[in-house]
């Protein structure tokens, strides 16, 4: 558990109270999640890494559904539950439904899998393919 408590907004110094404004004005929000409360230990992290989100999670080729379905698939892979719980829930508010979730899953699982069944039998990239 970390020993660190989130920065609220009445305690954040100007710095942290604008990047905090940005996130719940971009994001129609009443309040940030823990994740930016805990990164505002670090106000410059906090504001990088809320505007590289911000730009790579911004509608372009994909659309934000398919953004956040991707970093459910990511989070799922990398084990992070904080990520997995924000994203599903961005992305059914993004219009993702269970049978999509599913989908997203099977595909993740059967990624890992044949993934590690490459990296243990160590198969060579066939030359059509480069």
């Amino acid at each position: 558990m970390s020993r660190l408590k989130p920065i609220e907004y009445a305690d954040a110094s100007a710095a942290v109270r604008a990047v905090y404004d940005d996130i719940k004005t971009s994001r129609n929000l009443k309040d940030v999640n823990n994740f930016w409360k805990y990164l505002a230990h670090d106000p410059a992290t906090l504001r990088r890494t809320w505007e590289s989100v911000k730009e790579v999670m911004a509608p372009g080729a994909l659309d934000p559904l398919v953004k956040e379905m991707i970093y459910v698939a990511v989070s799922t892979t990398n084990s992070c539950a904080y990520c997995i719980a924000s994203h599903t829930a961005a992305a059914r508010n993004a219009g993702m439904t269970d049978a999509m979730f599913g989908e997203v899953m099977a595909v993740v699982g059967m990624a890992n899998e044949t993934n590690r069944l490459v990296n243990g039998y160590r198969v060579p990239i066939d030359a059509s393919l480069e």
